[in-house]
């Protein structure tokens, strides 16, 4: 693959693609153990692969209405990231002696939401970065 001629908008997307394929899976494997005890787990499983093919298509081939449903999809990773920081906060909460540095370390891992959004922005930032 000839890689001289890739832009870094180019490189963003793949880049994007690549890390929510990688992101979905731990997020899988987390919420699969977790049993998926609450309806809203399922949004970052199933949005994963989405965001992933269309940071993967975008990369490969480029046009307008993609480049639109990439950025909506994007806007929607960051919601989706936001809402898990809420019930990964509020899990931190609920478990027995609440805020305590314990907790934070054996239950929801706080940082995965917002790398969740992280990557979105990253992905909005390429887009919208003219």
């Amino acid at each position: 693959m000839n890689w001289d001629n890739w832009s870094l908008e180019r490189l963003v997307y793949l880049f994007v693609g690549l890390a929510y394929l990688a992101l979905g899976l731990q997020v899988t494997l987390s919420h699969y153990r977790q049993n998926f005890h609450h309806k809203s787990m399922w949004a970052p499983v199933l949005a994963s692969p989405v965001f992933s093919l269309a940071g993967l298509w975008l990369a490969s081939a480029r046009s307008a209405q993609l480049l639109t449903f990439f950025s909506l999809l994007m806007w929607v990773g960051v919601v989706i990231g936001s809402a898990g920081l809420y019930y990964h906060v509020h899990g931190v909460r609920v478990r027995v002696g609440g805020y305590t540095l314990r907790n934070f370390l054996s239950g929801p891992p706080i940082v995965m939401p917002v790398l969740y959004s992280a990557i979105s922005v990253l992905g909005l930032l390429a887009y919208y970065w003219r």
